[in-house]
């Protein structure tokens, strides 16, 4: 929020959990009352049991940095969801839309033989099966739909011209801190969303009728709560989970940002007062340029 009130900007999310409802804990939104006056957007767009897709999301969020941008305020967005801050920048390839039928038949299956889905998928599309990795059902099952639909590889598919964002010059901020105190942050992150009301939240959420199948109850934290709420883990064995898998998460955040092109690294935290000072003059230097 600390460049926003440099540069009279408005802050959009691209975190595919925090576009849902409800879910504030596990995906660490910042309570209204902390966001200092900041408008806030592409938060609790829809609820547990909808689906957003990422093509959705990135008309829903050019349509708001094209309202920002006519108000005079510059758009600023905020996250960890790279495909979904790429489908806004770069576009998405014009690939067929879901086939429902055939996702259900796909996740019956990845759920009776786990593996099965990325052994398919190395026999079809080689180059695909090395980038997803093997227990991310969900990216698993859109290339296999791509190529199951379209006859060919997901890869050729989605290599496919783009229609990119127009009328906008981009800077790209990361941040790179050292990666033994972030780990031990994340652990803490975690621990204090277990004992600051995730468990209570998941239960809410599931009383307020949200299947344990929805989607955004099977990310980080979420599938740990609702594992210690049946017994199936115990609250310490549900921390040390999502430790673990917030770690590797992060590393494959980190591997995936590595490879967008023009980005500024900035080596710390962002609550650093020299990783501020240093983005404040890279934003107001773009700006001038």
């Amino acid at each position: 929020m600390f460049l926003a009130e440099a540069a009279g900007g408005e802050i959009l999310n691209f975190d595919s959990v925090q576009v849902y409802r409800g879910f504030d804990i596990g995906s660490a939104k910042v309570p209204p009352s902390d966001r200092r006056g900041i408008p806030h957007h592409l938060i609790d767009l829809i609820g547990a049991d909808e689906e957003l897709s990422a093509g959705s999301f990135a008309r829903i969020a050019r349509q708001t940095i094209a309202d920002v941008t006519s108000r005079g305020a510059l758009p600023l967005l905020v996250g960890g969801t790279g495909f979904y801050l790429r489908a806004i920048l770069e576009g998405l390839s014009p690939a067929p839309g879901r086939n429902d039928s055939l996702r259900a038949r796909l996740t019956r299956v990845g759920q009776r033989r786990p593996g099965v889905l990325h052994r398919f998928l190395r026999r079809r599309d080689l180059a695909a099966a090395q980038r997803i990795h093997p227990n991310d059902a969900q990216k698993l099952i859109r290339a296999i739909e791509l190529t199951v639909v379209t006859g060919r590889p997901a890869t050729e598919t989605q290599s496919l011209p783009r229609e990119s964002l127009q009328g906008y010059t981009v800077l790209k901020l990361g941040l790179s801190p050292d990666r033994a105190e972030l780990y031990q942050r994340l652990d803490r992150r975690t621990a204090q969303m277990f004992n600051g009301g995730l468990l209570e939240e998941a239960q809410a959420l599931l009383q307020s009728g949200a299947a344990e199948t929805a989607k955004p109850l099977q990310s980080l934290g979420y599938k740990q709560a609702l594992a210690a709420l049946d017994g199936s883990l115990s609250l310490g064995g549900a921390i040390r989970e999502c430790q673990t898998k917030t770690r590797q998460y992060a590393k494959r955040q980190m591997t995936w940002f590595r490879r967008e092109h023009d980005v500024h690294w900035l080596n710390g935290f962002g609550g650093d007062e020299v990783i501020r000072q240093e983005a404040v003059r890279l934003l107001l230097q773009w700006r001038q340029s």
